[in-house]
């Protein structure tokens, strides 16, 4: 064990962060919630492996390794980065070590953006059976749930 060793350390400051909600009007600051002595290289990764990358105005990586994603209008809604999960790494002379995964996204309902719930055309022949679906939105499906069903505002039994 040489000297140098015993005053290097990797750890994590707080491993309890799983998910981060936040407004688009807003964005979010995710810092990575590990550290090290001596300092460490902080990295962002999406939880397929792949290291990201700053896009301009949308999101950043900091020096200090907090990850950025900016706010941005709903209509720029993009899954890849706005609903997705992350995780970071540190590495230093000790090692590396790997964060649990984070799960960042933008809140739909929280995007307050107007949204419309359809059903899909059906076609039938008389006295056959026709299924109808509930089109919504992929940005707000999360948060949508089809309680009834009516037809000319006559609720339908179920």
């Amino acid at each position: 064990v040489f000297s140098e060793d015993l005053h290097a350390s990797l750890y994590f400051v707080n491993a309890s962060l799983q998910e981060v909600v936040f407004a688009s009007t807003t964005g979010t600051l995710v810092p990575c919630p590990a550290a090290g002595i001596p300092p460490v290289t902080l990295r962002w990764y999406l939880a397929t492996g792949e290291e990201i990358y700053d896009v301009p105005g949308i999101r950043h990586v900091h020096p200090n390794g907090t990850l950025q994603i900016f706010p941005f209008p709903p209509s720029s809604f993009n899954n890849l980065i706005h609903d997705n999960t992350y995780y970071c790494t540190a590495e230093n002379p000790s090692g590396k070590i790997r964060s649990q995964d984070v799960h960042i996204k933008a809140g739909e309902y929280i995007l307050r953006e107007p949204y419309t719930v359809r059903v899909e055309d059906q076609k039938a022949m008389r006295g056959n059976v026709a299924v109808f679906k509930c089109i919504i939105p992929s940005s707000v499906e999360a948060y949508i749930t089809v309680v009834s069903w009516e037809k000319d505002t006559v609720s339908l039994v179920s």
